[in-house]
């Protein structure tokens, strides 16, 4: 999709749009064409507006001064148009993801864009936020626009698409007629085999606490937490549920030391068994304390992107003896635990880790954060949206990898807006609402319904 956008030049092959043969440079030469895209990791200046964002480069006005109220009746026009509405006037910084794809997807409208492709749109979206999405694809269908969707959730594809093409290992493997064609054989065509659902069904004791967040609350612009407490045990899975904007990031950012609390308490079990206050260690030294940590932010908190995978396999672990004496790096140790990851999580290519991070594309920089965290020593493990992205069978290995985590002893904190893979995956499940815990169930008690009828705080909780 970067070669149809004009990101990336072919170096065989040939690209026709409405029967013409055409050679994209550049994205301007694809929007000459009508070819818009949404990418994975959105393309928005954070410190402008919405409205600014959407007209970043196809700017109105007359004498190089910019109307902006001109560009905001358009915009206004288009939402009212395509049902697709948000406060232009809001900082994008402050807008949530969805929010934030609204305006992606505002930018390829405004251009008059007719064939919009989108990378993975649902990846991070909660399941309304996703109906909404698929409605917008039905609205964009019905006035003639082409839509050029990427996923690897089946149900969407199954919901929207006309036809579908599997690529596997860079190659097209077929294209099917998406209505006349069982998901089962897509599926295997996809993965080269049957693929069985992974599903935690071993009991969990809840005995030592390896992890807890005590009477947490928090003072920023953004959501607050407001007196949120749970406990995570030894060999035991508690995840996080609640639609996005809600607090989970800022528990991710607390349980991992990128943020602290205006109040309460952080606990850590050392070797001993014995809980410590780390409420004021950042992450470097939290690390030191054998957490590890998936983050949701691939690109700002979880690579630096113009290292290669050897040197991002040591991110978080600089200062280990296993890979650095007196300065010097042990180059053998590290690749060996290079090749380790990719051999175990599947990355490709990484070129035997001497790529550059930002190289590979986003399902394999993902697999290589997941391996890169659970492969390296730890007590306990904040996971943070762990599949996004990322097909079918390497979601199945992730999270296979996480019950081995859960089998073997570990803590894991599991933050996931995807409610198949909290059910499938969890031994409690904690609801969040508006920055409080309106609910911790065991997960073997509570339906699908139930967490959504608490995600809507219908419900009163209990802990």
């Amino acid at each position: 999709m970067s070669i149809l956008f004009g990101l990336y030049e072919q170096t065989s092959g040939e690209i026709y749009v409405n029967g013409k043969k055409v050679f994209f440079k550049s994205p301007n030469d694809a929007a000459e064409f009508g070819i818009g895209m949404v990418h994975q990791h959105f393309k928005l200046v954070k410190v402008y507006n919405n409205l600014q964002n959407v007209i970043l480069g196809d700017e109105l006005g007359q004498h190089n001064v910019i109307d902006y109220s001109l560009a905001a009746k358009k915009i206004v026009a288009l939402q009212n148009e395509y049902d697709l509405h948000f406060d232009l006037n809001q900082m994008t910084s402050d807008a949530t993801v969805s929010t934030q794809q609204k305006v992606e997807i505002m930018k390829m409208l405004f251009r008059d864009n007719d064939i919009l492709i989108f990378d993975e749109p649902t990846a991070v979206l909660t399941d309304e936020e996703i109906q909404g999405l698929l409605k917008s694809f039905e609205i964009f269908k019905s006035v003639g626009k082409t839509i050029i969707f990427i996923s690897h959730k089946l149900n969407e594809i199954e919901q929207v698409a006309d036809y579908a093409t599997v690529l596997r290992l860079g190659k097209s493997v077929g294209t099917f007629n998406v209505k006349e064609t069982p998901m089962s054989e897509i599926v295997k065509v996809m993965v080269g085999e049957n693929i069985v659902e992974t599903k935690n069904t071993t009991d969990c004791e809840r005995k030592n606490v390896v992890f807890e967040l005590k009477n947490i609350s928090t003072k920023k612009e953004t959501k607050n937490l407001q007196d949120v407490s749970f406990k995570v045990h030894a060999g035991e899975v508690f995840a996080i549920a609640g639609v996005e904007g809600n607090g989970q990031r800022e528990i991710e950012q607390i349980s991992s030391g990128m943020m602290f609390p205006s109040q309460g308490q952080i606990l850590l079990a050392n070797d001993k068994g014995e809980l410590e206050d780390i409420t004021k260690l950042g992450v470097k030294a939290r690390s030191q304390k054998n957490i590890s940590y998936i983050p949701t932010d691939r690109h700002a908190h979880g690579l630096v992107l113009d290292f290669s995978i050897k040197e991002n396999s040591i991110l978080r672990r600089l200062w280990d003896s296993e890979f650095q004496k007196l300065t010097f790096f042990k180059t053998k140790n590290i690749a060996k635990k290079t090749e380790t990851i990719i051999e175990k999580y599947d990355v490709r290519g990484s070129l035997g880790g001497l790529s550059h991070a930002r190289s590979l594309s986003g399902g394999n920089q993902q697999k290589f954060i997941v391996g890169r965290e659970i492969e390296t020593p730890h007590n306990f493990i904040i996971v943070m949206q762990p599949t996004r992205g990322l097909d079918i069978k390497a979601i199945q290995n992730i999270h296979n990898r996480i019950l081995k985590e859960k089998a073997s002893g570990k803590g894991i904190l599991l933050i996931s807006y995807e409610l198949d893979e909290v059910l499938a995956l969890a031994d409690t499940i904690a609801v969040l609402s508006e920055g409080r815990i309106v609910a911790v169930k065991d997960a073997k008690n509570i339906t699908r319904q139930e967490i959504g009828s608490y995600m809507a705080h219908k419900k009163g909780g209990d802990e």
